[in-house]
């Protein structure tokens, strides 16, 4: 039977969309196919709820078309037939999945009055337990204890079972008076405190609403959120102190001589960057203004608009952004649901049992959560690419690590400003600041005396940013390292061989991959760094595997990959393998090691009866060790594209402290995964 919940709200603009994305992902974490259904929309051709969770990676599988049902007015003319409808549409979806997220309406339109009983009968009719979302904004702890209870009688008297509430937008002062105002009326009761940013409008929303026209910026900007608004009726001075970022900033426009100030404060990483800048009142630009801004490169999005301040900034004030329509904003909804959520409370209250699947989508989400316990980090030396910039943001934004970025403070703030993302978080540190090279060159210098190292040979050497970023590793100035977006494997690795050097016991780094399978995690293994490693280090490759298993809470079962299985084969290849794995036994006689084996035997248990009936690894192998790179680089490659592996990686194993190394094809989303696997092994490290 399928399994399902509506998510019901009484009244709009409460984050609803932040309870069904967490919904969403959770349960997608515990089984296969998850639907989402739109029961009553405004328009069964346009929905921005529904748009923004069948947009996540995980949904692919499911059309806009199954996922809404019917409109206010259908549902106004003909309630019966509606209801037919709805439930149709519902059942053909549930069937083809193992659980269904019902979202339910906005109190958007014409039809808000009656919006609350509507939603009621079709919860009912679909027969899906309720958690009902009440915000909290302008009121008291006592105040939203009546509208729950209020709302909750009202669902029951319709027949519904409401398993859950979630008291959203609270002041984070109240946070724990609201708590104890609601937490007697359901078991599962969650206080989600206030983030301007899920509340925030698009700055193309806000110039929709007064129709404004734009005069210069980026138009790409127009997609960004501006989280404040502010009229600047003042002098400059003034208005500084009262300006914060991604602030939309409404002036009128005869008060031009506050323009320069405010472009400045855009660029600035003190006041910057703002969202946008509206002048208002239709009065005529001077010449003169635009000969001084056509000599500059204006980033920020400034619009002209007839109406004057007041009437601009009343209908501003009342334009709302939806809380899942961003990946920022998206980002921002999943943080607080994971700080917020008692996703075991969640999954009791529908009935939902845990699965002991592993699939990409619950790896992803336990990575994030296990680098968020406990924040590293993480130093980015190639500060000029923009891949890495990007990264960076996102990083920051969902709270995986702590960065440093190696580069000229202002220039990186002018190219986070250009590509419209916000670093604020980061320390950028320039390379070149020479007190900081003077005590990197001395430390290298005597690290590397026996290699005759002078000071000036020291210096030069810290011309490379790679350089600066391990060496602030190796002096804990950092916990880890990402590079590689520029630079080649080579330069990345042997700085930290020089000074970071191997753990102890450990001759040789390796680089292994996670591959995240339809429903387990596994370990690859060397597909990076080593092209013929000797029995001696293909050892060591193993237990490095072994340990990078561990770290994200793999239960290591090692395969010895070879050609032959057990006693079966000879040769030099595979006489390599099998004194690897005598090796591997002798160091860590607790570890479960096979080999030489197949692939076949070591995945599939009905070879590994036959092959290998008494082992335990076999059939049930979790790290893959390859017998060279050529097999290793190969193998991962062809998973990744023929099954629809996820591939994280490549992990650097084997280093005292961690640093990893990109491709130079790195996508954005493989940066992030990285920063993520790297402040991971830094939290074992400690």
């Amino acid at each position: 039977m399928t399994r399902s919940v509506f998510i019901a709200s009484s009244e709009p603009q409460v984050s609803k969309s932040v309870i069904a994305l967490g919904v969403v992902e959770l349960l997608h974490r515990q089984v296969r196919n998850v639907g989402v259904f739109r029961p009553l929309v405004a328009s069964t051709t346009s929905d921005a709820v529904a748009s923004a969770l069948l947009n996540l990676k995980t949904m692919r599988k499911q059309t806009f078309e199954d996922a809404v049902g019917v409109t206010h007015e259908e549902f106004a003319e003909d309630p019966a037939g509606s209801i037919d409808r709805i439930v149709a549409k519902y059942t053909t979806l549930a069937a083809r999945c193992d659980a269904v997220v019902v979202v339910g309406s906005d109190y958007s339109g014409d039809y808000s009055s009656t919006e609350l009983d509507h939603n009621a009968v079709i919860a009912a009719n679909l027969n899906t337990p309720v958690i009902y979302v009440c915000g909290a904004t302008n009121r008291t702890p006592e105040q939203v204890r009546g509208i729950v209870e209020e709302t909750i009688e009202s669902f029951e008297e319709r027949h519904n079972t409401v398993v859950g509430v979630a008291v959203t937008r609270v002041n984070p002062d109240d946070v724990e008076a609201m708590r104890d105002a609601v937490a007697h009326v359901r078991d599962a009761t969650f206080i989600l405190p206030n983030d301007p940013i899920l509340g925030a409008p698009l700055v193309r929303m806000q110039w929709d609403a007064i129709g404004a026209t734009q005069w210069l910026g980026n138009p790409a900007f127009l997609n960004k959120e501006a989280v404040h608004t502010i009229v600047a009726a003042m002098t400059l001075p003034n208005l500084l102190a009262r300006l914060t970022p991604e602030s939309t900033v409404i002036m009128p426009s005869d008060r031009l001589d506050l323009l320069p100030g405010l472009l400045m404060a855009h660029a600035s990483p003190t006041f910057g960057p703002l969202a946008s800048i509206i002048l208002t009142g239709g009065f005529e630009i001077p010449q003169s203004v635009h000969e001084l801004l056509d000599g500059i490169d204006v980033d920020l999005p400034i619009a002209l608009t007839d109406k004057d301040t007041f009437a601009t900034a009343a209908r501003i004030q009342r334009v709302k952004g939806v809380s899942t329509a961003t990946s920022r904003k998206t980002d921002v909804s999943r943080l607080l649901f994971g700080a917020h959520v008692d996703e075991d409370e969640i999954l009791r209250a529908i009935d939902l049992p845990r699965s002991e699947i592993r699939t990409p989508t619950m790896f992803e989400h336990q990575l994030m959560q296990l680098a968020r316990s406990s924040r590293k980090r993480i130093v980015l030396p190639e500060g000029t690419d923009d891949r890495v910039l990007t990264a960076a943001a996102i990083v920051l934004q969902r709270k995986v690590a702590d960065l440093i970025i190696l580069g000229e403070p202002s220039v990186i703030s002018r190219r986070a400003s250009e590509l419209g993302i916000n670093l604020r978080g980061a320390e950028v540190v320039n390379p070149r600041d020479a007190d900081m090279l003077d005590r990197f060159a001395a430390e290298y210098a005597e690290l590397r005396s026996h290699k005759g190292i002078t000071i000036e040979q020291a210096r030069k050497q810290f011309e490379d940013p790679s350089y600066v970023g391990t060496m602030m590793v190796h002096l804990g100035m950092a916990d880890g390292m990402v590079s590689g977006a520029i630079n080649t494997t080579a330069n990345t690795i042997r700085p930290s061989l020089e000074f970071i050097k191997t753990k102890p016991g450990v001759s040789v780094v390796s680089g292994s991959f996670l591959m995240a399978m339809s429903n387990r995690v596994v370990v690859y293994a060397d597909c990076a760094v080593n092209p013929d490693p000797t029995p001696e280090q293909l050892a060591d490759i193993a237990i490095s595997s072994a340990e990078t298993a561990r770290a994200f809470d793999i239960d290591p079962r090692v395969a010895m990959l070879s050609y032959s299985t057990g006693s079966s084969g000879s040769g030099a290849d595979v006489e390599k393998v099998r004194e690897a794995t005598r090796l591997v036994r002798e160091r860590e006689p607790e570890l479960k090691v096979e080999g030489p084996i197949q692939f076949d035997a070591a995945v599939d248990a009905a070879v590994a009866a036959k092959k290998m009936p008494d082992s335990q690894v076999a059939g049930q192998a979790s790290v893959f060790i390859f017998p060279d790179l050529n097999t290793g680089n190969n193998t991962y490659k062809a998973v990744q594209r023929t099954s629809g592996a996820v591939a994280v990686g490549p992990i650097l194993q084997g280093l005292k402290k961690p640093v990893n190394d990109l491709s130079r094809g790195a996508l954005v989303d493989d940066i992030v995964s990285t920063i993520t696997i790297t402040a991971i092994q830094a939290q074992k490290n400690t």
